[in-house]
């Protein structure tokens, strides 16, 4: 191969790796169209409670609806759950529901947990992860407001304390 041919397979592989470069920040910072946004509809999904029958999101329209995404091995969520639990004491004579998706964990896993932070609100089992999905969930905790028409009002990835859950909560009562 001689020096001129060379040159232009370096351009090249150059060329590659620059198109592979942008494609890869173009990717980070756009956002999955296919994920739920502020301001669309929340997926209808129907789940089983750890200690009851299937919950459908959408017999909870007219509600405020807190949906929040965890599991038992996350720190954030264990420093999250009571905060959740006393605003849900709270509100919910005013309308407000909170629900908890477990991820991928069975019910042995889960039980313990719910004693021990004293949960009182539907936890929801998504043992197949396919809520986790069809919500596009990536870290967690990630919460989701939804207003009693079923719109989501907000999106919050990351630990919410109780001055930020009640903040929101007044945006999505009814």
């Amino acid at each position: 191969m001689n020096k001129s041919n060379r040159t232009y397979v370096r351009i090249a592989v150059l060329g590659v790796l620059l198109v592979a470069l942008v494609f890869a920040l173009y990717s980070s910072f756009v956002k999955d169209p296919g994920a739920v946004k502020v301001g669309s509809d929340a997926p209808n999904f129907s789940l089983e409670q750890l200690n009851g029958p299937e919950l459908a999101l959408e017999s909870l329209k007219g509600k405020g609806v807190i949906l929040n995404f965890w599991g038992t091995w996350c720190e954030p969520c264990k420093e999250e759950m009571p905060a959740l639990q006393k605003q849900y004491t709270k509100f919910k004579d005013k309308g407000l529901v909170v629900i908890g998706v477990n991820i991928g964990e069975s019910p042995v896993a889960v039980e313990p947990f719910v004693k021990q932070f004293e949960i009182d609100f539907p936890i929801l089992l998504d043992r197949q992860s396919e809520i986790t999905k069809l919500y596009r969930i990536g870290p967690i905790p990630t919460t989701f407001f939804i207003d009693p028409d079923g719109e989501v009002r907000e999106v919050f990835i990351g630990q919410l304390d109780e001055a930020m859950i009640e903040s929101k909560v007044t945006k999505i009562l009814p």
